[in-house]
């Protein structure tokens, strides 16, 4: 479970002052996929960057299975898998040895680690790419040794940004269906997005944040009741107040 308790962030420019976070507080419950959406600029990336423990907040705190990330980064990271925007990968490397890094990194080691790298390349049917060099991999193909190494230590929290930005149909479709499969195991999966579509077809719960701060929550059907609209962008629109900053 991951936990937003009041965070406050404001960042100084010269003789300006911009204020991310202005008091935000949610959570994102096991065995659910929350999404985060929100216009350019209401904060999601200041909040998820504190997650990470990339950036402190000025007040509050968040935690992630009950840890506080500032207190004891290490093991709270250890709770979560990062699934960036970007499927940054070495190229002269397998597959399999992209994973084994990413294991290191968390502290698998010997037997344990080659069955977690086994487990997570079962799991995602990447029996064919293991051990083939990533230059040239499609989209679809890097992201999954990117979900991979976001998983390979079975984390109980993922934490996905933007997930299937550039990747087509049918790669979407399948990371759909694998977030799927890991709220089924009782995962808490929490996401950013600008798709629309996307969040009213997978989430259970969605977090509307703006001018940094909880603008409303709920399940995707609720928030249209509470907006008094049919589709989920109209109610997004309205519940923040402005037409700015809306991709679909």
């Amino acid at each position: 479970m991951i936990e937003v308790n009041n965070l406050h962030k404001s960042f100084y420019a010269k003789k300006n002052t911009v204020k991310a976070l202005n008091g935000l507080s949610f959570s994102a419950k096991n065995g659910e996929i929350t999404g985060i959406l929100g216009p350019n600029g209401a904060g999601k990336t200041t909040c998820l960057r504190t997650l990470y423990g990339l950036l402190s907040a000025d007040q509050g705190f968040a935690t992630i299975d009950g840890i506080e990330v500032t207190k004891d980064p290490l093991a709270a990271r250890a709770k979560l898998g990062i699934f960036p925007d970007k499927f940054g990968l070495y190229e002269r490397l397998t597959a399999y040895e992209q994973i084994d890094y990413f294991a290191s990194l968390h502290g698998l080691q010997g037997q344990a680690k080659r069955q977690a790298i086994e487990n997570i390349i079962a799991d995602l049917e990447m029996e064919e790419l293991a051990y083939r060099k990533t230059a040239g991999f499609s989209q679809g193909q890097r992201m999954k040794v990117t979900l991979a190494q976001a998983l390979v230590h079975q984390p109980q929290n993922f934490v996905l940004d933007e997930p299937t930005r550039g990747l087509d149909v049918m790669s979407t479709r399948i990371l759909r269906n694998y977030l799927n499969k890991f709220k089924a195991k009782g995962h808490c999966i929490l996401f950013s997005s600008h798709v629309m579509q996307e969040v009213a077809a997978l989430c259970d719960r969605v977090i509307i944040v703006a001018n940094g701060k909880l603008a409303a929550q709920g399940t995707p059907q609720e928030l249209c009741e509470l907006a008094g609209e049919q589709q989920l962008e109209e109610a997004f629109v309205k519940l923040i107040g402005s037409d700015e900053g809306v991709a679909a």
